[in-house]
């Protein structure tokens, strides 16, 4: 059995590798492939209209994220659905680093939902989600 108390230095690390795991290598790179598309699509007064990449949440609380893009000059801001549980998702823009910070009831960390797969657009998300006041995904 694992005691808290037992090496609170281990512990540190071991929450901070468990974070760094919230977005792939793989889906990094998609979404900053996705920011610079976004970044340039921009220059000409167009938006793309991507899938989410990620679905994050938190298992002990009822926040959720679907993103899809990271910033091309600041790859701790994410761009996508947020929902904080309040029933009033929005699309925007937030930091990894202040989703990896966030705990639930019971103090769990965030989570990735590893069998998402995106079915439909950001902006459908975001439709299905103010209708529903909650991301359906």
């Amino acid at each position: 059995m694992f005691r808290q108390d037992a090496c609170p230095k281990r512990i540190g690390v071991w929450r901070m590798k468990m974070n760094v795991k919230l977005i792939t290598k793989v889906q990094k790179e998609t979404m900053l492939k996705n920011g610079k598309e976004q970044y340039e699509a921009g220059k000409r007064d167009k938006c793309i209209d991507f899938k989410p990449v990620v679905k994050l949440f938190t298992p002990d609380a009822q926040c959720t994220w679907l993103l899809s893009e990271l910033h091309p000059n600041d790859n701790d801001i994410a761009f996508g659905l947020c929902d904080l549980g309040m029933g009033f998702p929005e699309l925007g823009s937030v930091r990894i680093s202040e989703i990896e910070s966030v705990r639930g009831k019971l103090g769990l960390p965030v989570e990735r939902d590893r069998s998402f797969v995106s079915e439909k657009t950001l902006s459908e998300y975001t439709h299905d989600a103010r209708d529903a006041q909650y991301i359906t995904a």
